[in-house]
């Protein structure tokens, strides 16, 4: 079997102005996906590391280095904290840059729910080395990144409750980002500048988006509702069932007061 990937290349081109991926079956049968650069493309398995590899016989390098920060603090409860040195936080870097491209991937792909288990993935790593490593430039190259990977988390979690009409659900997971990005604003104090971030201004617009449609769905719904209890009123009317009727009346008078329509926490 040839090593020369050309044949892949040129039956699927790549597109500078789009995030050009796919998924794939390997050989063994297990799915895969693929990011295609201009160069060449990435393969990156589903699950795990991206590139398939158990440093140290662990799942990642950060899972690696919990349990070391967890053994220590077990065994020196009186001694300096654990610490993460310069080659921990490179190979933790080059690790995250891995999830960033497969949660990238998976968003373009709409599997929401791995692209979410990706950027929470990358947010833990994130406060980990905020928490352990030695120099403030190591957890700045790592957490200047948080404002992005929040809006992408609350893209991922929010994007598919809106679609199924949770948008009350959705509207707490963008909050959730949103509070996020202003307590990174406030820990840098960089309040001034809010209105800069750009992840900030997107959710907060994306926000107000949500509610809106959120209003509309509901009093939509309220409109069908009080359309068909007035059918049954006149059902009930015609057969004689006046409590039924009575109680139907009632019904269509809380709706039109608008106490059918205030409660967000209802289906």
């Amino acid at each position: 079997m040839s090593d020369d990937i050309s044949r892949i290349l040129r039956e699927w081109e790549f597109d500078p102005n789009t995030v050009t991926t796919r998924v794939i079956r390997g050989e063994d049968g297990r799915e895969r996906v693929q990011l295609r650069v201009d160069l060449g493309l990435l393969q990156m398995e589903m699950d795990g590391r991206p590139d398939g590899l158990r440093p140290e016989n662990h799942e990642s390098w950060f899972e690696y280095y919990q349990r070391l920060q967890e053994a220590h603090d077990e065994a020196h409860l009186d001694s300096p904290p654990f610490e993460l040195d310069r080659d921990a936080c490179q190979r933790l870097w080059i690790e995250s840059v891995q999830y960033y491209h497969r949660y990238l991937c998976f968003w373009h792909l709409r599997k929401y729910e791995l692209c979410a288990r990706d950027t929470r993935r990358n947010l833990r790593l994130f406060a980990f080395v905020r928490e352990h490593a030695r120099n403030d430039r190591a957890k700045l190259q790592f957490d200047q990144w948080r404002p992005y990977v929040l809006m992408m988390h609350a893209r991922a979690v929010a994007t598919p409750l809106a679609a199924l009409r949770e948008f009350d659900a959705a509207i707490v997971a963008v909050e959730s980002s949103i509070d996020g990005i202003n307590e990174f604003i406030e820990e840098y104090q960089q309040e001034d500048r809010a209105d800069e971030c750009a992840e900030l201004v997107e959710l907060q617009k994306w926000h107000q988006s949500l509610v809106r449609e959120r209003d509309s769905f509901l009093a939509a719904r309220g409109e069908r509702t009080a359309e068909m209890l007035r059918r049954k009123l006149q059902e009930a009317v015609e057969s004689e069932e006046f409590e039924e009727a009575a109680r139907i009346r009632d019904e269509i008078r809380r709706l039109d007061s608008g106490d059918g329509t205030r409660d967000h926490s209802s289906p």
